[in-house]
């Protein structure tokens, strides 16, 4: 059975009407199908899909990256990768099953898959924690990073949080320090990282393994520090508020590319990736082992250089440049125009002081 959204209560109609004319059984028994009809209805719907998805604001955007039929970690790693053996368990304290983790092959070469996994029915997304890792799942993706870094294997990580787990055990087990752990980790690794946001990347949830060379997210996924209910009930008392917040905090994948957050984009199918998921599977797989042969030629320095150069552009309006006294990657930052002589007048603001006022006590002279 579909999952339909607020906004497509049109689809949902037509899309009966169809499966309806698609049964030779009417009201009078067995009836001739009405091909044309058929054809001209599913016209209507993907025009009336291709309207409403080039028009969603980012609080429907939300809603389709938390759709209930939306492919999630498991399928894409069924589909992407072969001979996928499975790794569990932190040696601390146990196995979190909110995150799939282990090594598999993509175009014959191997890779260190870590997959968050909200669940396909309820008893798998209660089993699963509906996708919020705790410090085991932290500890083991640290586990299995650290272990593909040994052995020179890039990293493959798919995201789909709401976030980490705010349980009393979790806090207690150091929920902060996991967290903060992974993150570390991941930005020092030594191999290509990739993460690919495949629905909702919420909060530190998200980062702990998006701190990655490449940062992809499909269309329809979302990405931020919060959710929109969670900022419009700090900022206005109000989770009713949830549009204005979703607008403000720029978490679709458009609004983090053009900030320069993110990497790259991969375009969904017509109507979302939950209408077409082998699709999307197919250009998830391009897009990976695409970005994986821009790393082939580039030494371990080069590949940490690049990811820590990416980080600490961000924010900055001229950020971090090439720098001739360092390697390739270097970092050196670039100051503007403007900044340089104004730190230039400041630094020297007594000389120019004093020039300035011999200007005015001469200018006084010739006047008198």
């Amino acid at each position: 059975m579909k999952n339909y959204l607020d906004f497509e209560k049109e689809i949902k109609a037509l899309e009966q009407e169809v499966d309806g004319l698609k049964s030779p059984f009417g009201s009078e028994g067995i009836s001739e199908v009405d091909t044309n009809k058929i054809k001209n209805t599913q016209q209507e719907i993907n025009k009336k899909l291709d309207e409403i998805y080039s028009n969603l604001n980012s609080w429907q955007r939300t809603q389709v990256a938390r759709h209930e039929d939306r492919p999630k970690a498991n399928f894409y790693i069924k589909k992407i990768f072969s001979q996928f053996t499975l790794l569990s368990g932190d040696r601390y304290f146990g196995d979190d099953k909110s995150v799939i983790a282990g090594f598999g092959l993509i175009d014959n070469k191997s890779v260190l898959i870590i997959g968050q996994e909200k669940g396909e029915d309820l008893n798998s997304r209660i089993e699963r924690n509906f996708g919020m890792m705790r410090p085991e799942g932290y500890r083991k993706c640290i586990r299995l990073m650290k272990l593909a870094d040994r052995f020179q294997i890039p990293v493959i990580s798919f995201i789909d949080t709401p976030g980490a787990y705010p349980g009393i055990g979790a806090e207690q087990r150091g929920q902060a320090s996991a967290i903060a752990n992974s993150i570390e980790c991941c930005m020092s690794l030594t191999v290509p990282n990739i993460s690919i946001i495949i629905g909702e990347g919420g909060s530190g949830g998200a980062i702990a393994l998006a701190s990655s060379n490449k940062v992809i997210m499909l269309e329809n996924s979302i990405y931020s520090v919060i959710s929109p209910e969670g900022c419009a009930s700090i900022l206005w008392r109000d989770p009713s508020k949830s549009l204005q917040a979703a607008e403000a905090m720029k978490l679709t994948a458009k609004d983090l590319l053009k900030l320069k957050i993110i990497d790259e984009v991969i375009p969904e199918p017509l109507g979302g990736a939950h209408r077409d998921p082998d699709a999307i599977a197919a250009d998830i797989k391009y897009s990976i082992i695409k970005n994986l042969k821009n790393f082939e030629n580039l030494s371990k320095e080069e590949i940490y250089d690049r990811r820590k150069s990416k980080f600490l552009q961000i924010g900055r309006d001229q950020g971090f440049s090439k720098s001739a006294k360092t390697s390739d990657v270097g970092l050196s930052y670039k100051e503007s125009a403007f900044n340089k002589v104004k730190s230039h007048v400041i630094k020297n603001k007594y000389i120019y002081g004093g020039l300035g006022l011999i200007v005015i006590v001469g200018l006084i002279t010739l006047i008198s």
